[in-house]
């Protein structure tokens, strides 16, 4: 555990994506292949189930630091995290413990789960006291499923590529499903990644193994440009970009997995779609969008929500809501990879196996034509209306890459305009981490109705925390401090006197929230001081935002 805290360390110590490199190529060249396994799964975005219940955590805490609860709650919001409230209230222990992480983790943590209270009491209380402070804090954090150290998968795809002396890509492709929480990282499968001897990844050797997603650019250009930056449209495959779950649906050795792009397996979920899967012959790949379709409709990602977190669905949820893969692309065919395909050729054949193929679940994504870039930008306008997103841009001679490229090709994503409200902020609660000390998590509010309308009253409907700079936030934290009305634990009532203009990208209507509406992705576009709450929006903008019921299928 020691030299993973250490990493640890090192890495939440720094900025710099080459020191960061650096940390983490010294940590995987000397640790052990069980510990190295761990330490991948953790650094990629692993988390494993629930290990301990939050509440024994506090327990041990409040038991081992002698406070009582009032206090400790302060000590809570006053850090912000809760494995770093609980790693710096414990106090000093007396031993030292030299195993490793896969010990921790194996033979100290996961048995943990679903033990009884008695139990979980006495072996908490063991746990911690060999550690010092910072590998308690590492031990919390794995406990509560907060480790998080500002590292992005591609950097550790990068720093295993240097170790091994192979290209990252390689690594990458090798990584695919690495963090499944269905898969334990072992020994074996960590000398796999590294392993420079091993050949391509190919469908005898992959398995249920989906690919590394292509990823696109944002394309935020003026469309004045585009014929400078793009060239002419001819050059691009332009289709919807569709808003729903990313997925790879993979068809091996009379098997069928589905993969979304958080590298999860869904296939479950999706019953429908591994019936797609039966209809096509081993050794097929197809990448594209899950999407809930009714009466050849695209429908609201709110009806798609209702889906995601459901590990099995009824009939009647399979009647309501039934869900397509809109394919767009082809990786591999009868065992072939496909990926380094000019995208023409790959969308060729991908329009060949969706009409020979066909099912109710199976629709091939339509691409767009326009006569130049300021046609499809008026088509893009009608985008909101059609229930997509806006435009995918692909080069018809690019290769599917790894990740978001441009060394094989490149693919661009030109969205619409995010929606955008006057806000006013009602509540506000203290941020985590760095943030802590800091009242950075905000609530807004809009009018109920009209000026002049009696008993108008601001409404809550959206929370967002990101789209200041560090100097306003901190000039907003001193306003919240100063205008606080009354605290509900963590969170302080303030007197509304701040307006800002709140983007997000989806929205429709909800019974769990008082507004009766639920927008995706909020975030603040900026701080309106020029403008007076009584001139925010009301209710009714935000309604005159709600899709219909169902919309048009893009054509």
């Amino acid at each position: 555990m020691k030299a993973f805290a250490d990493l640890y360390s090192a890495l939440d110590g720094t900025t710099s994506n080459k020191a960061k490199l650096a940390a983490l190529g010294e940590y995987f060249r000397h640790a052990p292949p069980e510990d190295a396994a761990w330490a991948a799964y953790f650094l990629s975005g692993g988390k494993p189930r629930q290990i301990v219940p939050v509440s024994a955590l506090r327990e041990l805490a409040q038991r081992a630091a002698g406070l009582p609860e009032w206090l400790f709650e302060e000590s809570y919001q006053a850090v912000g995290d809760l494995a770093e409230t609980i790693a710096l209230l414990l106090p000093e222990g007396a031993q030292a413990d030299d195993a490793g992480l896969a010990e921790w983790v194996e033979r100290r943590l996961l048995p943990l789960r679903g033990q009884s209270p008695e139990v979980l009491t006495a072996a908490l209380d063991a746990l911690w006291p060999p550690l010092d402070a910072r590998e308690r804090l590492v031990l919390f954090k794995l406990i509560t499923g907060s480790f998080r150290v500002g590292v992005s998968k591609l950097l550790v795809t990068r720093a295993l590529g240097e170790v091994a002396g192979i290209d990252p890509k390689r690594v990458a492709e090798r990584m695919v499903g690495y963090t499944d929480i269905s898969q334990k990282p072992t020994p074996d499968r960590f000398l796999a990644l590294v392993d420079p001897a091993e050949g391509e990844g190919s469908a005898v050797t992959r398995g249920g193994q989906p690919y590394p997603f292509f990823l696109a650019h944002p394309l935020q250009a003026p469309v004045e440009e585009f014929d400078t930056l793009l060239g002419a449209p001819s050059r691009w495959q332009v289709e919807w970009k569709w808003d729903g779950i990313r997925a790879q649906l993979v068809r091996r050795d009379g098997q069928t997995w589905l993969w979304s792009r958080g590298e999860e397996l869904i296939t479950e979920r999706f019953p429908e779609l591994a019936a797609v899967a039966q209809s096509l012959p081993d050794g097929t790949v197809l990448d594209g969008e899950i999407v809930i379709w009714i009466d050849g409709r695209v429908q609201p990602f709110a009806l798609l929500q209702q889906r995601i977190g459901r590990k099995t669905v009824g009939a009647r949820l399979l009647r309501d809501a039934p869900a397509i893969l809109m394919a767009y692309d082809l990786l591999e065919w009868r065992g072939e990879d496909w990926r380094t395909r000019p995208q023409a050729q790959r969308r060729a054949q991908l329009a060949r196996v969706v009409a020979d193929h066909v099912h109710p679940a199976l629709e091939l994504s339509p691409q767009v034509e326009a006569d130049d870039w300021a046609h499809f930008a008026r088509l893009r306008d009608a985008s909101r209306d059609l229930g997509v997103e806006g435009f995918m841009l692909k080069a018809m001679d690019a290769a599917y890459g790894a990740g978001r490229t441009k060394d094989v090709g490149l693919w661009w994503k030109w969205k619409i305009d995010p929606y955008a409200v006057d806000a006013v902020l009602i509540y506000a609660q203290r941020g985590h981490g760095r943030r802590a000390s800091l009242y950075t998590d905000f609530t807004f509010a809009v009018w109920n109705a009209p000026p002049g309308t009696p008993d108008r009253a601001l409404v809550p409907f959206a929370k967002a925390y990101s789209g200041l700079t560090d100097e306003e936030m901190r000039a907003v934290d001193a306003i919240v401090r100063r205008t606080t009305v009354e605290s509900f634990g963590p969170v302080r009532s303030v007197t509304p006197t701040q307006v800002f203009e709140l983007g997000f990208e989806g929205i429709g209507r909800s019974g769990r929230h008082k507004s009766g509406i639920a927008v995706r992705f909020p975030r603040m576009l900026r701080w309106r001081t020029d403008k007076p709450i009584e001139e925010a929006d009301t209710l009714a903008t935000l309604e005159a935002m709600l899709p219909p019921a169902s919309v048009k299928e893009p054509a």
